[in-house]
């Protein structure tokens, strides 16, 4: 089982989120600690400036960004629409 922490710009993106999505992103957040890679999850690996870090989906158009701090440890980055959250 993984460790969460979080960024300060999660966080702020996190309470902007539709009340809707709030309960998704909980529940794909306890997913993640247990398995990072849970195929209902459907985590990638992101390229180019943001090689290193990982993505995974809350739904169709908004996405989590992550990477892994240390072997036991997930730093979860940024939260929010997919055309916005990889600039």
């Amino acid at each position: 089982m993984y460790q969460l922490t979080f960024s300060s710009q999660f966080l702020k993106s996190a309470e902007k989120l539709d009340n809707k999505v709030k309960p998704k992103l909980k529940s794909n957040l306890d997913m993640l600690a247990e398995n990072p890679f849970d195929a209902r999850l459907q985590t990638k690996s992101l390229s180019g400036k943001l090689s290193g870090q990982y993505s995974f989906r809350l739904g169709k158009d908004c996405r989590v960004v992550f990477k892994f701090y240390s072997n036991a440890t997930i730093f979860l980055l940024n939260v929010g629409n997919r055309k916005d959250i990889y600039r």
